[in-house]
């Protein structure tokens, strides 16, 4: 794999990633629900955050699917590292 895609594609995985920890971070905050920021990250995240949520079985308040889609982001950006590496 080439080098400068490989960066760009882990580059793009690591700002989902920090999308999807900005999120869980602000369902902390009830109110930093409304603005326009928290918006446009639910915007970015929703496409990898709902397909886990439908899957994964309910566990009452906590949601653990934004977990399970960091997890998966992390182990893509090793991927990609371990092929570009090769």
């Amino acid at each position: 794999m080439d080098p400068l895609i490989a960066r760009i594609f882990t580059s793009f995985l690591t700002v989902l990633l920090i999308a999807v920890v900005i999120r869980a971070l602000l369902s902390w905050f009830p109110g930093a629900q409304n603005n326009a920021f928290a918006h446009a990250v639910r915007q970015v995240t929703d496409p990898l955050v709902d397909p886990v949520r439908r899957v994964m079985p309910r566990t009452g308040m906590i949601d653990f699917s934004t977990l399970v889609v960091i997890v998966l982001l992390y182990i893509a950006i090793n991927v990609v590292n371990q092929v570009a590496a090769d």
